[in-house]
């Protein structure tokens, strides 16, 4: 499986991305994405998440982003607003799927698309 992340840019704080991501390859079914961040010098961190039991996010980006999901298209998307000089981050995209009905789960990273907003 192959995910493939786009959407990201330079915008000036205040503004907004729409980030989107695409799953590709033989999937059963997906049981929960997910888009994380790494800013220089810091490790990856979990933005936000959502499956079959809702959405999570950080606490640093609540109401501010939403995750959204399209089953039939395999892809998901992360809409972020009001966008800080801290957001500048590369974004994954990671998606946890079965290959097929009562198999392994298995999880699938995006390359990643870079936020840059200036202050």
């Amino acid at each position: 499986v192959q995910l493939q992340a786009s959407g990201g840019g330079l915008v000036q704080a205040g503004g907004s991305l729409r980030l989107s991501c695409a799953a590709s390859g033989s999937i059963f079914s997906i049981r929960a994405w997910g888009w994380y961040r790494q800013a220089p010098g810091r490790q990856r961190e979990l933005v936000a998440t959502i499956s079959g039991d809702g959405t999570k996010y950080a606490d640093s980006v609540k109401g501010r982003f939403t995750i959204s999901r399209d089953n039939a298209q395999n892809m998901v998307y992360l809409q972020m607003n009001s966008l800080k000089f801290e957001d500048t981050a590369v974004y994954f995209c990671n998606v946890v799927f079965l290959f097929y009905s009562g198999g392994p789960i298995r999880s699938s990273w995006g390359q990643g698309t870079q936020v840059t907003v200036s202050s």
